[in-house]
């Protein structure tokens, strides 16, 4: 057990220490139900939008009079009178009450998702919003345990550096489809673009990286270090809990142990200075030449190479949400008018879904297997103690690698099924405006032709 100074002495590098974690929540909850209240001041209907269903009502009751009815039999329909019918359900959805609405959403939502651009560009955010929930949810614990540095300082570099350049490459994103007019094709290679630089500089991150420090019974290395044997004799008479968990550090070799127990030491020394008091064990027959020990996990020797990671995270952040405005001008280019809401509503359930609620799952479940030393509690798995950080490393940029490829792969599709649309257009176009041109030469300067639309 580590010495008593008033209390319990822990500092903020201490792993066992916890922080005011749910001060966070709080703030960020007022700040949103301050950001509420102007919602309260809004009308029940937008006057736009109340023309615009009325409009519509009366086209509708217009089409399915008796008089249309009877004149148009059904032998003599089109198949696109029967197409722009089927359409119509999306058209009436948001008269409908919500069993009908229930009933009908089936076959609306196998309608939306026949469309190909649709379908890739949401499977291609899924990719995105599936990086983006497991960067979100663990990136602070992989800072803190790849580079050994505070949890709240981990907090403080990706509040300054990560979240600005997504705001960034959103608003750049936004620039560039406004101010070079793109059109579906110029928005499909800016969001591929936007994604091969993303994955380029992604590349780097697998070999920025502190390894793990030396762990006395955990890590074997008993050539290099005499101190790491799993059971060594030096401690058999001290009786160490197998809970226990209170690290200490020698410095002149750099192993830690568990708890001083582990390290054989028998007595404490507490230094003050200034600012804090350094608690040093002594006495220890399981360290090296009997050095003392220091309270607290080992500091990282690579500490510094935080921020150049952080700096290529951000960097990588800004270019993977440079595609977020060309890709919703995707989705509402790709679908019909009338089916714009629920496309966006398709879209965020997919969202949701398929990203928001199993990134965290397989992002936790990755790094658990990266595990080398677990706490148990009543018998179970609690908590993990130390971990792999090279295969930390590996396996978390390597799940966001993942999912940045997928992305480039839907967006490569999404480029490709655009260009082949665009060039069927075109060919149509050639084709039909030589048989314009005939038309107008026959029916002559006063007389129009019967559907001259091209």
């Amino acid at each position: 057990m580590g010495p008593r100074i008033g209390g319990i002495s822990l500092t903020i590098k201490d792993p066992r220490w916890v922080g005011a974690w749910w001060l966070g929540f709080l703030i960020a909850a007022g700040a949103v139900a301050l950001a509420a209240i102007p919602y309260f001041f809004f009308p029940k209907e937008m006057p736009k939008e109340k023309r615009e269903l009325q409009f519509r009502r009366k086209v509708l009751a217009v089409t399915d009079s008796p008089a249309r009815k009877g004149k148009d039999s059904p032998s003599k329909q089109s198949p696109g009178e029967s197409t722009k019918k089927q359409d119509g359900l999306v058209q009436i959805a948001p008269n409908l009450t919500v069993i009908q609405f229930i009933k009908v959403f089936p076959r609306v939502l196998l309608q939306t998702l026949r469309h190909p651009i649709f379908l890739l560009v949401v499977l291609s955010q899924v990719c995105l919003s599936s990086m983006a929930a497991g960067m979100a949810t663990f990136l602070p614990k992989f800072l803190e345990r790849q580079f050994s540095i505070t949890a709240s300082y981990a907090n403080l570099l990706i509040g300054c550096l990560s979240f600005p350049s997504v705001i960034v490459g959103i608003v750049v994103g936004g620039v560039l489809v406004k101010r070079l007019h793109l059109g579906p094709v110029g928005c499909g290679a800016l969001c591929l673009l936007g994604m091969l630089l993303c994955l380029f500089f992604s590349l780097p991150l697998f070999f920025i990286g502190c390894s793990s420090h030396q762990i006395a019974g955990i890590t074997h290395q008993t050539s290099a270090h005499p101190g790491l044997e799993l059971s060594p004799s030096c401690m058999e008479a001290c009786s160490c809990p197998l809970d226990g968990f209170n690290p200490v550090c020698d410095p002149s070799t750099r192993v830690e142990y568990i708890t001083p127990c582990h390290a054989g030491c028998s007595s404490w020394v507490v230094q003050d200075a200034l600012d804090n008091s350094q608690v040093f064990y002594t006495n220890c027959s399981c360290v090296v030449e009997g050095n003392p020990v220091l309270a607290g996990s080992c500091d990282s020797t690579c500490s510094h190479l935080v921020v150049p990671f952080l700096l290529l995270v951000s960097l990588g952040s800004a270019l993977a949400c440079l595609t977020h405005t060309p890709s919703f001008m995707l989705i509402l280019r790709g679908v019909k008018k009338e089916d714009k809401t629920l496309a966006v509503g398709i879209q965020f359930m997919f969202l949701r879904i398929l990203a928001w609620m199993p990134s965290p799952v397989i992002h936790g479940s990755a790094i658990d297997t990266t595990c080398v030393h677990w706490a148990l509690s009543c018998g179970r798995r609690a908590v993990c103690r130390y971990y792999n950080n090279d295969l930390l490393r590996n396996r978390f940029i390597g799940l966001q690698f993942f999912f940045k490829t997928g992305s480039v792969i839907c967006f490569a599709l999404v480029l490709a099924v655009l260009r082949q649309q665009d060039k069927e257009a075109r060919t149509k176009e050639s084709r039909s405006s030589p048989a314009v041109e005939q038309q107008l030469l026959v029916s002559g300067p006063g007389k129009k032709p019967e559907d001259s639309r091209v």
